[in-house]
């Protein structure tokens, strides 16, 4: 009940119709961020595709310039001279068959995974695994590659992955509260570029088509679609 009351509280002044401006949105829900925690501030984006289709998947990776907020442990399946590599960028946890057979009996201990070309058939066995955790590493994000050094600081630097969701849904989170709201701006904008750039063919008409931004515990607030684009 007090949450519900808490909930309704933070409602209050927020014109549940309306759209407003980006920073105006922002500056909303960063003032009925009011938890005892440092909430996190998510940005919800109604895209016009079907993700049913292959040919309209969204899906990607991007470096925020302000970072998360979070600490991500990051985990790399590698060997030899790249696993060295590996633990030299900051990964938290680094390995190869031992890392396996570590996932498979059900310890995970990174936030994100990453992996070489050569371990890809190692790894694969752990998709039922590390796919419903959204954690399995694929090249079209970046989390396949040889650049290991990179790739663990972009994770550990405030990279976020994206992926449309089956009613056309995306979802990120893009700071935290305690962000000044030029950060967060900066942030979303970074965000609606890299899933603006990821724009498949298959899509019709408007591709950004609805925007609300929210904090954890703190009610949605419905931005103009445009205000996002840098």
């Amino acid at each position: 009940m007090a949450i519900g009351k808490r909930l309704n509280k933070a409602r209050e002044g927020v014109d549940r119709e309306k759209l407003y401006p980006l920073a105006d949105a922002i500056k909303m829900v960063k003032e009925r961020a009011k938890a005892k925690f440092d909430e996190t501030i998510e940005v919800a984006i109604n895209l016009g595709v079907d993700p049913r289709h292959a040919d309209q998947m969204v899906r990607g990776v991007v470096t925020l310039p302000n970072g998360t907020g979070r600490t991500l442990r990051v985990g790399v399946f590698a060997r030899g001279a790249k696993a060295d590599e590996a633990k030299a960028a900051g990964a938290d946890v680094v390995g190869a068959e031992d890392l396996v057979e570590k996932v498979q009996n059900g310890t995970i201990e990174f936030d994100r995974c990453i992996a070489t070309p050569d371990m890809m058939p190692l790894v694969g066995r752990l998709g039922k695994v590390l796919g419903p955790r959204g954690l399995m590493p694929n090249p079209k994000i970046g989390t396949v590659t040889m650049d290991v050094t990179n790739a663990v600081k972009g994770a550990k630097g405030g990279s976020v992955e994206f992926r449309v969701e089956k009613a056309g849904i995306l979802q990120a989170g893009v700071g935290k509260a305690s962000f000044s709201e030029e950060k967060l701006v900066e942030n979303i904008k970074a965000l609606a570029d890299a899933v603006s750039k990821a724009k498949p063919a298959g899509s019709k008409g408007t591709y950004i088509q609805r925007v609300a931004v929210s904090s954890t515990m703190g009610p949605g607030v419905k931005v103009e679609p445009g205000t996002i684009l840098a």
